[in-house]
């Protein structure tokens, strides 16, 4: 092989070994970049799970003193028996037939600590709330599915750092009402269009962090309607005006805000 040849072949050599190494440095720059992805996709698939099944656990805990809302009312009552154990028991019974989550008992969810201390929440709501439920010779108590719902959302967040909240365009508390976002998600769960019971979530900025923020409609059940039926602006038990709603209407929604790990 003469020289020029020589040199020829050896500088394809270089080009080609030299095209290989950038090449491996790309593969290898998009694979880690894969593996850092996944994770994360993984972990905020699991982060709207997650804010579901809080959002699971507010419907039914504000069921069950919906149910019990006549004899927490009973002013010729005391001890009515409805325990933070009776509650927080009819919360996890009705939860694990509605989700195969255990609350209770040994679990593997990923994420059976935060449901748990959910349920903690709701126990200690409860807890402080037995002496005026059992308060003789008081009609209504101030104890409604709402307020129940609230003070638990309050608790949970003090100790996970997560809000849950209710909130509504008709809100009669101030710290239901909207903010930008949930005001924005509302309007679309008011569209006749929005498939009903629609989760809307979305990742976003809140106070300068990044978290997770998921909403799930509530529309107005039949227990609803004798503080917020019709006919609309009369006083209700609370004092309150009436909103005038009918069974289905849209009643306002269950908003998450989880921050990002």
């Amino acid at each position: 092989m003469n020289v020029r040849a020589h040199l020829s072949l050896t500088g394809r050599t270089q080009e080609d070994s030299a095209a290989m190494r950038i090449t491996t440095i790309v593969l290898g720059s998009l694979l880690s970049g894969l593996f850092l992805v996944l994770p994360n996709l993984a972990r905020a698939d699991q982060d709207l799970e997650t804010a579901k099944l809080l959002i699971k656990m507010v419907e039914i805990g504000r069921g069950v003193i919906s149910e019990q809302q006549t004899l927490i009312n009973d002013p010729a009552k005391g001890d009515k028996g409805v325990t933070a154990e009776f509650v927080t028991g009819q919360i996890a019974d009705r939860f694990k037939k509605q989700t195969n989550v255990d609350l209770l008992g040994p679990n593997a969810h990923p994420s059976i600590k935060l449901l748990q201390t959910m349920l903690e929440s709701q126990k200690e709501v409860m807890d402080g709330a037995q002496p005026m439920i059992n308060k003789q010779g008081v009609g209504f108590k101030a104890f409604l599915p709402a307020v129940f719902a609230r003070r638990t959302g309050a608790t949970f967040y003090k100790k996970t750092g997560i809000q849950v909240k209710l909130t509504s365009v008709a809100y009669r508390y101030d710290g239901n009402k909207p903010d930008d976002f949930e005001q924005e998600v509302l309007q679309v769960f008011a569209d006749p269009k929005s498939p009903k019971g629609q989760v809307v979530s979305r990742t976003s900025m809140v106070n300068g962090k990044p978290a997770l923020r998921v909403m799930k409609p509530e529309y107005a059940g039949a227990s609803c309607l004798s503080c917020h039926g019709n006919p609309k602006g009369e006083r209700d038990i609370t004092g309150m005006r009436k909103e005038g709603w009918n069974e289905g209407d849209l009643a306002g929604a269950i908003s998450i805000v989880m921050p990002a790990h």
